[in-house]
């Protein structure tokens, strides 16, 4: 009778595929210790196909086992893994290199198409000859590691998505890499993300990508024009990002004609940029007016230290009758409250009949009093869009 009256155990009687899609939003460990409720749920884990090596796994192990144990362990998860693992994230600076190794090797053989590789020790960690025989791969992010593929690399012929961040190329050059890869669709080389230039005719034959980022710093000369003539060789790109950081610009890199055909990017984002340089702010500004069909715009401060004695230079005055028709969002990311920024504002509100908020997200050093004091600036302004709104936050 007992038994008869006993609750249905539902999560357990649910498919597979159900109870892996629960697990892979638990921390890995904790995913694998559900072998411990069951005889039932033994196995349930080894079906996983995301494995996150990540912070979290390691902060875990970290309170309970010793370093020099941590190659072991992952070992022993990789033995128990019964199906194809098709993301993972990897610390590799924790791992000994024996364990990476093996641990690249399982992932090549495994089916991986989404990889993301951190490493933080120096000198930089050579990535195991492995990774180039994992061809099925679509996304990988790699931090802190020396790329040098072998001679007989043929590229990644399904990857979609490459973001480098601190890669120290080998023999290989960047641009032959690159065109290796003939389906990438976003391609993201932002400031300190590898030694080198970038040269803009080899990013041109991409004629695939979707989403650009680049650092100014790495582009051999800065111009608009350069900008534009790279933007029209790349017919599907939508969202093009330029990271000013440490970037050298002249008066003489501003183009200031606008040229009269234009692709149709909708999406531009601008990080590290100097609001007190007005060099900067033009060469900025001039890419924004390349693209008239652009929708949505991202600006964000460099973040330093507050100038005690700022030496401000100020933006070259635009024309006010500039038509900016298509875009509807703007968000400025640590404001400061200076002129500059709040002449660029006025230009967007003045500019954008069909703008429909301008987010503006404070810089530290900007007191919470003063809030009140440029949102009372700023609501005098004049728009042109009738439904234009601001948030300062």
């Amino acid at each position: 009778m007992a038994s008869e009256l006993a609750p249905e155990d539902f999560i357990s009687n649910m498919p597979d595929n159900v109870i892996t899609n629960i697990l892979h939003r638990l921390p890995l460990l904790d995913a694998v210790r559900t072998a411990i409720l069951s005889r039932n749920w033994r196995f349930k884990w080894t079906k996983l196909s995301e494995l996150l090596f990540d912070d979290i796994f390691f902060s875990y192990l970290l309170e309970t086992k010793d370093e020099n144990t941590f190659g072991m362990i992952v070992s022993r998860i990789l033995l128990h893994i019964s199906g194809a693992v098709t993301k993972s994230v990897l610390i590799l600076s924790v791992l000994d290199v024996e364990s990476i190794h093996h641990l690249i090797l399982f992932l090549s053989k495994n089916g991986i198409k989404d990889l993301t590789l951190t490493s933080w020790t120096m000198p930089q960690l050579k990535l195991p000859t492995h990774l180039f025989s994992c061809l099925e791969l679509k996304r990988l992010n790699v931090c802190g590691c020396r790329f040098n593929p072998p001679p007989d690399f043929r590229g990644f012929p399904n990857l979609l998505s490459l973001e480098l961040r601190a890669v120290q190329f080998g023999d290989c050059d960047l641009g032959e890499f690159l065109t290796r890869c003939p389906l990438l669709e976003d391609l993201n080389l932002g400031y300190l993300s590898y030694t080198g230039s970038v040269k803009l005719v080899e990013i041109a034959k991409l004629k695939n990508l979707k989403i650009l980022f680049l650092s100014v710093s790495h582009l051999e000369t800065a111009t608009t024009c350069n900008v534009f003539e790279l933007v029209v060789h790349l017919p599907k790109l939508q969202e093009l990002g330029l990271d000013f950081q440490d970037c050298r610009l002249t008066e003489g890199g501003v183009k200031k004609k606008l040229l009269t055909a234009s692709p149709s990017l909708k999406a531009l984002k601008f990080t590290s940029l100097d609001f007190g340089n007005g060099i900067v702010l033009s060469f900025a500004l001039e890419v924004i007016r390349l693209f008239p069909n652009l929708q949505t715009l991202e600006m964000t401060a460099i973040l330093q230290v507050p100038d005690p004695f700022p030496i401000t230079i100020p933006i070259p005055v635009l024309e006010a009758e500039y038509n900016m028709a298509e875009l509807r969002s703007v968000v400025f990311n640590y404001f400061k409250g200076s002129e500059n920024e709040v002449y660029m504002i006025k230009y967007f509100l003045a500019c954008s009949p069909s703008l429909k908020k301008i987010d503006i997200q404070r810089n530290w050093c900007l007191p919470p009093g003063e809030q009140l004091i440029f949102a009372k600036k700023l609501l005098k302004l004049h728009r042109a869009s009738p439904v234009a709104e601001i948030s300062f936050k």
